[in-house]
């Protein structure tokens, strides 16, 4: 949830709310964003289950996954209008070292999820990548002015409380509803 705030509070407010039909187009939108984290949660959980009692290797894993992913880009390759510009130009035809570098940090991005996930879990694994979010937010507010309101503010203490709750930092006893002593949020470490 902090990372959907610390996203909508990036977005353009008054760009979107131009008039009633626009914002209506917003509701596609968020179901999508709720199905791919769905599914991106989903698959999450079987990429862990996969590694952890998996007797094959996380390169193996890893290459074995890559395979879908090849032929689903051959298939789009084949069918789409850009094989003409592969057989005239080969598969490598027009890549620059931006996309050398995107690839690799890609690449390395992936091995290291891989990893993540294999030593310690996928909810490990989502919270390196909300707290990704965050900070690229504020760089982008300090290298490109973007302005930083009260929502970012709730969606970045919603991230910091959620990672310290599950790491056991704090203690949260105070939101059980059945307990009769006075709530206080006590620090377990």
């Amino acid at each position: 949830a902090g990372v959907a705030v610390v996203s909508v509070s990036q977005m353009d407010v008054a760009e979107q709310s131009k008039s009633r039909g626009e914002s209506a187009a917003v509701w596609p939108g968020i179901l999508a964003i709720v199905v791919a984290c769905t599914l991106s949660g989903l698959a999450s959980v079987y990429f862990e289950k996969t590694l952890k009692t998996s007797q094959v290797s996380m390169w193996g894993r890893n290459l074995q996954l890559a395979l879908f992913s090849v032929a689903i880009g051959a298939a789009g390759l084949l069918t789409g209008n850009d094989w003409n510009h592969v057989e005239e130009h080969g598969f490598f035809g027009g890549y620059t070292t931006v996309v050398w570098m995107t690839i690799s940090v890609n690449a390395l991005g992936g091995l290291l999820v891989a990893k993540a996930i294999k030593e310690a879990d996928s909810i490990v694994k989502n919270f390196s990548t909300s707290i990704a979010l965050v900070l690229t937010a504020v760089l982008s507010s300090i290298m490109f002015d973007t302005p930083i309101g009260p929502l970012f503010g709730l969606g970045v203490g919603m991230v910091v409380y959620a990672v310290l709750l599950y790491g056991g930092m704090v203690n949260a006893t105070f939101c059980d509803p059945l307990q009769r002593a006075p709530a206080v949020c006590s620090w377990a470490r």
